[in-house]
């Protein structure tokens, strides 16, 4: 039955794909369709609006329409299906399937299946322990984060820097971006929200030579300070060869 509630409204111009809303609604009534955030159903959303805060661009909207009545008993069976099919509101449906936030051990040399270990193979494995990576996907209350050491990396330092792995992975966790082609507020906004929420122990910041990458620490450095936190902050610079330029600390 169609009554006039509250009920959230996105506004597509907008709307990035981020996913964030996905992830912070409680009922799993929102889904990343074709790049951008929609309502799967009227009856599954409150109309309560705890999704909007999780929105860097401000695309979502508490309105006033003619809407399906919410349906407690509708939600409840359909978090249930999404449970059982392994989907959940963790997820980041943002079109890609590898999307769904996931924490995992690295295997070492001695877990690829040969039981053998050697000089040659040991530490050459993935040190990766989790997903996404991607700064814009990442939400704020992702369980890896938790308490984390945090590796903030320019996309391109991965490229450049051969032993990013050996040397950083083990005991990071890693956000990259590009601070060039993404939109600086965005990611102030969410650094500000993950060093609010997630108990950062520490972070490293991996920038490259280039001029368009040397705003990447100040972006986290202004998050911190929009957090209003202080955290032991090391900034690495590597340059196009993949050498490390510069430490500070």
């Amino acid at each position: 039955m169609k009554i006039k509630r509250k009920i959230i409204e996105i506004d597509e111009s907008r709307c990035d794909g981020c996913g964030n809303c996905v992830v912070a609604c409680a009922e799993s009534a929102l889904k990343i369709i074709d790049g951008k955030a929609k309502v799967i159903s009227d009856h599954l959303c409150d109309g309560l609006g705890a999704c909007m805060g999780d929105c860097p661009q401000g695309a979502l909207s508490i309105v006033e329409r003619e809407a399906d009545e919410f349906d407690a008993e509708a939600v409840e069976k359909h978090l249930e299906a999404l449970e059982s099919t392994g989907a959940s509101n963790e997820k980041l449906a943002c079109g890609c399937p590898s999307s769904q936030i996931q924490s995992f051990v690295p295997a070492s040399a001695c877990q690829c299946g040969t039981g053998e270990c050697s000089s040659e193979t040991t530490g050459t494995g993935s040190m990766l322990r989790h997903w996404p990576v991607q700064i814009r996907l990442v939400p704020a209350n992702a369980p890896f984060l938790k308490g984390a050491r945090l590796l903030v990396a320019a996309d391109c330092v991965p490229v450049a820097y051969p032993s990013l792995h050996r040397d950083f992975l083990a005991d990071h966790v890693i956000m990259i971006g590009c601070p060039k082609f993404d939109e600086t507020n965005a990611y102030i906004d969410k650094f500000a929200e993950i060093f609010k929420t997630a108990d950062i122990s520490d972070v490293t910041v991996m920038a490259m030579e280039v001029p368009c990458c040397s705003s990447l620490p100040v972006i986290v450095q202004k998050g911190m300070e929009k957090a209003n936190v202080v955290l032991p902050l090391r900034k690495i610079t590597v340059s196009a060869r993949g050498e490390i330029l510069e430490e500070e600390k």
